[in-house]
């Protein structure tokens, strides 16, 4: 079982949206990638790609064909993954799309994985939800972490929670806070915040939240890092809202403190999700494994 290069050059070409790009992805010229689309355009007898000086976007048939050659590429990822399975043990490259408030806690899932898979490399790419599903549809990630919530809203995906997440207030020692063993919602949004930005998941849910209350939250400084949060915090001039689960295995920075956000606590899951596709491939079936054995963990230890 295999699949003509002409149609791996497709799918890079339809993925880096640039020809340019596309063949230096596929380690060949750009006339030779130019080749390769003519002649699958003249095998299929029909046009893949949008005539222009440059790439102008793919055909409907052109999408089509994408489609069909993704997923052929995928089966054909499936079969080594079996083959060096039976030979040596399970092997591979893993990637998997976290959105940035999963990255630390993320651990606890791949060094597991890692553990009874040494042969599998990982690569952990912090991304936002709407890339992560887009990215699972495209075949361009394995798996992603997600609020589940978000992963419910898309039916071709197979979901396993992993994680209960307290949203804590994250403010300087010393602060405004001094002395408070909690913080309600409606005090976090008068003091200065440092929030990811508008279209992270994680700051939907906060918009929300104070939306509910009658609020409009005004951060004085947005970004898309949890590092940069976090120093930021350290600093001394801002407070932050994050899962508690962001410093379960990096700790509390120094001069920081951790307040539970109260009136209302919120709460929500966080899981592992996958695409609905059959047969999963071995690596896909492992990592799912390891997985619902943290989901099991988790629930006794609730």
């Amino acid at each position: 079982m295999m699949i003509a290069r002409k149609y791996l050059y497709l799918i890079a070409l339809a993925r880096e949206k640039h020809f340019g790009r596309a063949a230096v992805a596929s380690h060949i010229s750009p006339s030779t990638l130019s080749a390769a689309i003519n002649d699958l355009e003249a095998e299929l007898g029909v046009a893949v790609v949008e005539r222009g000086k440059q790439f102008a976007g793919l055909t409907p048939e052109g999408k089509c064909v994408v489609e069909y050659a993704q997923r052929m590429a995928a089966g054909v990822e499936g079969l080594r993954q079996e083959l060096a399975r039976l030979r040596h043990g399970l092997s591979g490259h893993l990637r998997l799309g976290v959105i940035p408030t999963a990255l630390t806690v993320v651990a606890s899932l791949t060094s597991a994985f890692s553990h009874r898979h040494p042969l599998i490399t990982i690569e952990v790419l912090s991304l936002p939800t709407s890339v992560i599903l887009q990215r699972l549809q495209n075949f361009e990630v394995d798996a992603g972490i997600v609020y589940v919530e978000s992963a419910l809203l898309e039916n071709q995906l197979f979901t396993v929670p992993l994680w209960h997440e307290n949203l804590v207030l994250l403010t300087p020692t010393g602060g405004s806070f001094e002395g408070q063993d909690n913080a309600t919602w409606q005090e976090a949004v008068q003091t200065p915040l440092c929030l990811l930005t508008p279209e992270m998941q994680n700051r939907k849910t906060i918009d929300a939240v104070f939306a509910q209350m009658g609020c409009k939250v005004r951060p004085t400084l947005e970004t898309n890092s949890i590092v940069s949060m976090l120093a930021h915090v350290c600093s001394g001039s801002w407070s932050a809202i994050l899962p508690r689960g962001v410093l379960d295995l990096i700790g509390i920075p120094t001069g920081v403190r951790v307040l539970p956000l109260i009136e209302p606590t919120v709460v929500w899951a966080t899981g592992l999700v996958v695409p609905l596709r059959e047969p999963r491939p071995p690596m896909i079936e492992a990592l799912l494994k390891e997985a619902l054995g943290l989901n099991n963990l988790y629930t006794k230890n609730e």
